[in-house]
């Protein structure tokens, strides 16, 4: 059996009010945070955010790609592309 895992382009405005979607187009999740861009504050906020959004542990949820950078590669692991595109568009 195949692993689920899904693998999404997340691009990423800190310092904002509160945590919230903006928009998914084209296949980036536009994504504000309320942590600033220092020592991995908004990364681990980005984490929980969308733990929170696809309901699955902090565990789950790997940033491979840009790590100090606004537009970010994630993997998440436990669901499959179609399941996350799903959730995404339901928002």
């Amino acid at each position: 059996m195949k692993d689920k895992r899904a693998r999404i382009t997340v691009q990423v405005q800190p310092n904002s009010r509160k945590n919230e979607i903006v928009s998914f187009e084209d296949g980036i999740l536009k994504v504000k945070v309320s942590a600033p861009p220092v020592k991995g504050k908004a990364n681990r906020e980005l984490i929980e955010f969308l733990s929170d959004i696809f309901d699955i542990s902090k565990g789950s949820i790997i940033i491979d790609k840009g790590l100090t950078s606004k537009r970010k590669g994630i993997v998440i692991e436990g669901l499959t592309q179609d399941e996350v595109s799903n959730r995404l568009s339901s928002l």
